[in-house]
């Protein structure tokens, strides 16, 4: 059945994904050829090749040289999921800092192979149409506005971001968007904005160790909630622990979790949303990773569920479209006017020019045209790392299988210590991210978040082939 939110290309992958399906199509019979696409669903040779791509970024297709694409054949049972961590619940202090720099102060290093990275390849981002833009922008500025910008950020980015909050059916507040300088800045502020120093929150388990660092910053203790490694966050946990403790706030990554790469079902995200709003809980809501999904729509964020103003909701352009330009932004609900002053006292307010860079790209269309490309970039590589690891790596070794963002998270046989590990590959210039960085209590002693955004990197197979021997060798 057609759906008429569906591209062409889109339509026609998730038409012959159904006949895969449904066993019309079988593991090894070929798709029909470009030409006879063409002629039979009247659709250009482009469309045809962006359906065939995306049925190979999902696994479901493979590209055999000089012959077209085929199904693909049954492949021997997949590697286990991670379990899911049971973390001991109790508010724990957090010193993860020194941890962090000292195991990744030397994985930007050009020679070292980016397996520990937190940023996709630098290739995947349209570097020189977003310059052009910005030089576009910075020739239409008026003097007076570089010295004159507000604290809540440029008015021309912010109606472009509420316009795709629209889009998603999400409406904001008028004053409810602060443009930040990046997303780690928008975290930091809204956190700042809800607690007080010896607060208890609530973070997953694993988490985000710059979600640690700012704890730790901010005198705050954690309490770890157990988190499944496709689903996210366990609500009947979460409700035990709201119960029987005081919690100032939850920081959560909804939409393909770092290091888990976990998805929320949208029944689960509103289900979040209304138990944080009886306790009166605020939920930071990080979601830098949402547009990097791979099916064939954005899941919503849990602010799409949020009718109080309790939800947090902190994004950026930095692994979409603009590493390195810093610009984030939080829509802060009912927080927002809290945010706005600290953002004022803390940076007072973001830089003009990569302000306007970005609102003249968003208003020259070309965004969703690179989040295509980006996403199915991404996807086919997340399939590439799936095998190498499939192969290489110890029996009883667990991966995940996130729909969308760039991390797999490996569980290691118990033997298999990887920090160790660690320290063994960055000697032959092979970067990882140990799990002890993750936990505020330093478990998952034997865990990886292993980056794959790197494709056409021509040392990535080659590591990761590595990085198997070195932990059969454990």
């Amino acid at each position: 059945m057609n759906d008429p939110r569906l591209r062409r290309y889109q339509q026609l992958a998730e038409d012959l994904a159904d006949g895969i399906g449904a066993g019309v199509l079988r593991p090894g019979d070929r798709l029909p050829s470009v030409r006879q696409t063409c002629a039979e669903r009247g659709v250009s040779a482009s469309t045809v090749f962006q359906a065939y791509g995306l049925l190979e970024s999902r696994g479901l297709v493979e590209a055999r040289a000089r012959s077209g694409f085929f199904v693909r054949a049954a492949r021997r049972a997949p590697r286990a999921v991670p379990q899911v961590a049971v973390p001991r619940g109790a508010a724990t202090p957090v010193e993860v800092s020194e941890l962090v720099f000292e195991l990744l102060g030397t994985t930007r290093e050009a020679d070292v192979v980016p397996l520990g990275s937190a940023f996709p390849a630098a290739h995947l981002f349209p570097f020189e149409a977003l310059a052009r833009s910005g030089a576009r922008a910075m020739r239409r500025l008026p003097a007076q506005r570089i010295t004159g910008a507000l604290t809540a950020g440029d008015e021309g980015l912010r109606q472009a971001l509420r316009r795709r909050y629209a889009m998603h059916g999400i409406a904001l507040d008028e004053g409810e968007l602060v443009i930040t300088n990046g997303a780690m800045e928008a975290l930091n502020l809204c956190l700042q904005a809800v607690t007080q120093p010896g607060d208890v929150v609530v973070v997953e388990s694993p988490t985000f160790y710059a979600a640690l660092q700012a704890l730790e910053r901010l005198h705050l203790r954690a309490v770890e909630v157990a988190t499944d490694p496709a689903e996210g966050v366990d609500l009947p946990a979460l409700a035990e622990l709201l119960q029987r403790q005081k919690v100032a706030a939850c920081w959560f990554m909804p939409s393909f979790q770092n290091p888990l790469g976990a998805l929320m079902p949208p029944a689960r995200k509103q289900a979040l949303v209304e138990m944080l709003a009886r306790h009166r809980v605020p939920l930071i809501e990080d979601d830098v990773y949402g547009e990097l999904y791979a099916g064939v729509r954005r899941p919503p964020p849990a602010k799409a569920f949020d009718r109080e103003g309790g939800v947090l909701h902190c994004a950026s352009f930095s692994k979409c479209l603009a590493p390195g330009y810093r610009v984030g932004w939080a829509a802060a609900g009912r927080h927002a006017p809290a945010v706005e002053r600290l953002k004022m006292s803390n940076s007072l307010a973001t830089a003009i020019p990569s302000q306007l860079a970005l609102a003249d790209y968003l208003a020259h269309g070309g965004y969703d045209r690179h989040l295509r490309r980006l996403r199915e970039a991404l996807a086919v590589q997340q399939q590439r790392a799936l095998r190498l690891v499939e192969r290489h790596f110890p029996a009883g070794t667990r991966v995940t299988r996130p729909l969308g963002g760039y991390f797999l998270w490996l569980e290691l046989p118990p033997p298999v210590d990887a920090l160790d590990l660690h320290h063994r590959a960055m000697a032959e210039s092979i970067s990882t991210a140990p799990g002890v960085l993750f936990s505020a209590d330093r478990r998952f002693t034997h865990h990886l978040r292993l980056n794959v955004g790197h494709p056409g990197d021509a040392r990535i197979d080659a590591a990761l082939r590595r990085l198997g021997e070195l932990a059969h060798a454990a």
